[in-house]
C-alpha cells in the first residue's frame, strides 16, 4: 500500500516517517493492505477541517479525532490481485487539536495516540469496524494492539475504561 501524506495544521515533526511506521504495521496484522496496487491519501489536518468533513460527509456537526472515507467495499478488495492499475482504497483524516487533547488525557505522547489512529483509520479502510458489537470491536481492537506492539506502543485500551474511545 501507498500512502499519499499531507500534512496541514499539525506542528513540525516526523509524521511521514510515523505514518509510513504505522501503515507497515496495519499491513501486518491485516494482510489486505498489503497489496501493491493500494493507494491511501491521509490528511495530518486542523479540528475545523475533519469537523466540516464529518459534517458534509457523516452529518455530524462536530470534530472527532479520526475520520475515514473507504473507496472498495472490503469483498472488493480482498479481491483485489496484485497486478493491474493502481486502486483507491481511501481517504484518512486525522484532527490535530482533538488528537492532541486526547493523548494528553491520556498521558501519552501525541506520536503514539497518532500511530493509532493511524492505524484504526487503515483498518476501516480494509472493511474493519467496531460500531455493530462487542465482538466485532473486540476483533479490531485487537489487531490495533497487535500493530501497535509491532511499534513498541503500549495497548491504548489498558489505559482507558472506554474502549472505544470515540473513533469514527
Amino acid at each position: 500500500m501507498q500512502l499519499d501524506i499531507d500534512i496541514e495544521e499539525w506542528p513540525a515533526g516526523e509524521w511521514e516517517a510515523l505514518a509510513a511506521r504505522a501503515g507497515d504495521a496495519a499491513a501486518i496484522v491485516a494482510p489486505e493492505l498489503r497489496n501493491p496496487r493500494l493507494e491511501t491519501s491521509l490528511l495530518f489536518t486542523s479540528d475545523a477541517e475533519v469537523h466540516a468533513l464529518n459534517r458534509e460527509w457523516r452529518g455530524r456537526d462536530r470534530a472527532t479525532n479520526v475520520l475515514s472515507f473507504p473507496m472498495l467495499e472490503r469483498a472488493e478488495l480482498l479481491a483485489l490481485g496484485p497486478e493491474g492499475p493502481p486502486e483507491l482504497l481511501g481517504d484518512v483524516a486525522l484532527a490535530y487539536e482533538t488528537c492532541a487533547r486526547e493523548a494528553d488525557e491520556k498521558g501519552i505522547a501525541l506520536e503514539h495516540h497518532a500511530a493509532h489512529l493511524i492505524v484504526h483509520g487503515l483498518l476501516h479502510l480494509a472493511g474493519h469496524d467496531h460500531v455493530d458489537g462487542d465482538e466485532q470491536a473486540e476483533a479490531m481492537e485487537a489487531l490495533e494492539i497487535k500493530a501497535l506492539a509491532i511499534l513498541g506502543i503500549a495497548d491504548p485500551y489498558g489505559l482507558d475504561t472506554d474502549r472505544r474511545d470515540q473513533q469514527e
